[in-house]
């Protein structure tokens, strides 16, 4: 049997919402808690972005790398739209593992 991966794009920030970084895997609980322990060296630890405040989910891993650059490419106000629309709060989506609003395409 194949195995059926799902793939995540997704957007952290700082606590203070001041950074912006996105992102894309295959298992959105463990890359948060990857970035949470700090464990993931470069811009996300440099800059203490780990709050999860925006995630879009895929079933093709190249639909989503087309999706992650596309995003990357916006500016930060059209990022901002995004998460406003998703979370217009800008709460923390993901904590101890688990991810609130799973279901939102």
């Amino acid at each position: 049997m194949e195995k059926i991966y799902i793939y995540y794009v997704y957007i952290l920030t700082t606590k203070y919402n001041s950074v912006l970084y996105t992102g894309v895997t295959n298992n959105l609980s463990r890359r948060c808690i990857e970035h949470k322990s700090g464990k993931t060296k470069g811009f996300t630890q440099k800059y203490n972005v780990h709050k999860l405040v925006y995630f879009e989910v895929y079933d093709y891993i190249d639909l989503a790398i087309a999706r992650e650059k596309q995003i990357k490419g916006y500016s930060r106000a059209k990022k901002e739209k995004l998460i406003n629309e998703f979370n217009p709060e800008w709460q923390e989506l993901c904590n101890n593992g688990m991810i609130k609003n799973l279901i939102h395409k």
